[in-house]
């Protein structure tokens, strides 16, 4: 059986989640639960109900999304989405809802990464990514610390993910790393003299910065280098 990991509130998981595959049928039923993220990850299952931070998390997911949104529209390179959709892999053994992820429209003609359908059938409508999206971005929290840094990228790299990214906002010093994958795991990449790193997915090179506004509060600034 898989083991559990609950944060905050615990939740009513079926004792007879044994694979991968066993918990995509769960999480694709009515019976998921609809809040909280819930995550499989080599066997395990992590549950995490605590909110959002506001200003470590939601407004700096808001720019990030923002900036690459802008840019995958302009250049009409896929589809970015956020928070509540699920990707699988069976190579990775992961089934997760990331914080943003980006799909590029050469992904989904190749079959690197394909989108599953509703039980309904209904044409157009789908609930998840199976295989390896070109993008996947996590921005650390309080609770989710040990699953960011160390149980998730192994995952991510093994199902294919092309270009990680980890953000973390809590502290002193503002972080923004991507990763492209190496040869056993994914390897960071250097930052120049400016502060800037290459994105091999979106073709440039990004910064991130922060300043407090007049109520003493974080603001972010995603910045774009051609």
């Amino acid at each position: 059986m898989a083991t559990t990991v609950a944060f905050e509130e615990q939740i009513e998981i079926p004792m007879d989640l044994r694979s991968l595959a066993d918990f995509r049928r769960w999480a694709l039923s009515d019976d998921f639960p609809e809040r909280g993220r819930i995550d499989y990850i080599s066997g395990r299952i992590e549950v995490d109900m605590s909110p959002e931070d506001f200003f470590t998390h939601g407004t700096l997911k808001t720019e990030i999304i923002h900036v690459l949104l802008g840019r995958v529209k302009r250049l009409k390179l896929g589809h970015l989405v956020s928070d509540r959709t699920r990707i699988s892999s069976v190579e990775g053994d992961v089934s997760a809802e990331p914080d943003v992820v980006f799909l590029s429209r050469e992904s989904l003609r190749s079959g690197r990464a394909r989108l599953i359908p509703k039980a309904s059938g209904e044409p157009g409508r789908y609930v998840e990514v199976e295989g390896a999206p070109d993008l996947v971005v996590e921005i650390v929290s309080d609770t989710s610390v040990v699953k960011d840094l160390r149980r998730l990228p192994p995952a991510y790299f093994r199902a294919g993910v092309r270009e990680f990214w980890q953000a973390d906002a809590r502290g002193d010093e503002l972080l923004l790393q991507i990763h492209t994958p190496g040869e056993t795991a994914f390897q960071p990449v250097e930052t120049d003299a400016d502060g800037f790193q290459s994105s091999q997915v979106f073709g440039c090179a990004f910064r991130l910065d922060r300043e407090r506004d007049e109520e003493d509060h974080w603001v972010y600034d995603l910045l774009v280098r051609e």
